[in-house]
């Protein structure tokens, strides 16, 4: 971390101090340490399963699994800096994973016996050709886990007061499990997260306000400003049920 962006250094301690102790391991979401143990039971992992780890960023969750599990790992980011900064940390712990710069969809060719996908489902606005894709990497019998923000979909006005508001495409939860059976999978576990996923949006929400201190220059201010923003409004949102947070993991049950 000594060698990473000043922006990426302070962001990265706020969001430690955000985390109950043991519980922050690099992720840049709202998920635990805790919640990516389970999720990573629920889908099988063990020495010798393989896993794609989508959107994977700096890897903090993947490289857990991969110590927690010994799974072979192959995490994917469009963002060559994120995929640096995780080649550097799994060299730092001495974990065997691969990385690749690569802009999903597609995903990578090649069959997985488990796909992650955290925290960033919603980003995806057509789901059932990034199920489809998902689905093309995994045999029958392979699992998908992936967190995801349920609700309808945003209004013109939500979407102009939320910072990066086009790349928000919640899931009803009604098009949830048929968007997945489509693309030839079946719901085995899911989890509500909400109301613990609030409790963390707030504290990193104190958190990165309280770290403006810390940057220098107009690109950190901003960049500030649009995550207290988002997060005050998730918050918002958790609270009055106008968006929930699941975990979920489907298997792929035919081709």
């Amino acid at each position: 971390m000594d060698h990473w962006p000043d922006v990426d250094r302070v962001l990265w301690r706020a969001r430690e101090s955000a985390f109950p102790p043991g519980e922050f391991v690099g992720q840049e979401s709202l998920v635990s340490a805790s919640e990516i143990r389970w999720l990573g039971e629920r889908a099988g992992l063990r020495e010798g399963v393989s896993v794609l780890d989508l959107c994977c960023g700096v890897s903090g969750p993947g490289l857990l699994l991969v110590e927690e599990f010994g799974c072979g790992y192959l995490g994917v980011d469009a963002d060559g800096g994120s995929i640096d900064r995780a080649r550097l940390r799994a060299a730092e712990a001495g974990l065997s994973a691969q990385f690749e710069v690569v802009s999903v969809p597609p995903v990578p060719t090649g069959t997985f016996d488990v796909v992650l996908l955290l925290e960033t489902f919603l980003a995806f606005r057509d789901k059932g050709v990034l199920l489809h894709e998902v689905a093309s990497a995994l045999p029958v019998g392979g699992r998908f886990a992936f967190t995801v923000e349920e609700g309808r979909a945003l209004s013109p006005e939500e979407r102009a007061v939320m910072p990066g508001g086009d790349t928000v495409w919640l899931t009803p939860l009604a098009s949830l499990r048929p968007d997945l059976e489509r693309a030839g999978f079946e719901v085995r576990w899911m989890a509500d997260r909400s109301q613990a996923h609030r409790v963390v949006v707030d504290a990193l929400a104190d958190a990165y306000q309280g770290c403006g201190a810390g940057i220098h220059g107009l690109r950190g201010a901003e960049l500030i400003s649009q995550l207290v923003t988002s997060h005050r409004l998730w918050s918002r949102w958790l609270g009055l049920g106008r968006v929930r947070k699941f975990v979920v993991v489907a298997e792929k049950m035919w081709a």
